[in-house]
């Protein structure tokens, strides 16, 4: 892997189900994540739509689907611009744009229709060699 790097692009049709377990599953009882006629009445949106943690959750999701097992998250930070809601075709892309000693640094965007929903920056521990495992790092050699 080198900086530049494209990752596989996913694409998740989100349903309200997701939407639902996704809230429920983080204990998030807030209405617009279950109720649609409060989220399209009070909160003005299409439909009910992806809390923080599930948002999170989906991009865990990806960025392990890339790494696979060996690959272990660091850090991600991300800032959610538009809210996701039932019903939309939810688009990840990722591309790596830095690797140091055993951690890369990717960028990811999240769109709806074409247009940025959220935007991430994640780092990965990843193997440094063939014997290497992320999980087993630690104290010095854990410093994400």
């Amino acid at each position: 892997m080198n900086p530049g790097d494209v990752l596989p692009p996913l694409e998740v049709k989100i349903l309200a189900r997701h939407v639902v377990m996704g809230a429920s599953s983080s204990r998030d009882w807030q209405p617009q994540h279950h109720d649609t006629h409060w989220a399209v009445e009070r909160v003005k949106v299409n439909d009910i739509f992806l809390n923080t943690q599930n948002q999170a959750g989906w991009i865990e999701r990806y960025l392990t689907d890339w790494t696979g097992p060996k690959g272990r998250l660091a850090k991600v930070r991300f800032k959610m611009k538009k809210s996701v809601c039932a019903g939309d075709t939810l688009r990840f892309e990722g591309v790596v744009d830095g690797i140091e000693s055993g951690f890369v640094d990717v960028d990811i965007l999240l769109t709806v229709d074409s247009e940025v929903a959220t935007e991430c920056r994640a780092r990965i521990a990843v193997p440094r060699f063939d014997d290497d495992d992320p999980w087993q790092r630690c104290g010095d050699d854990w410093r994400p």
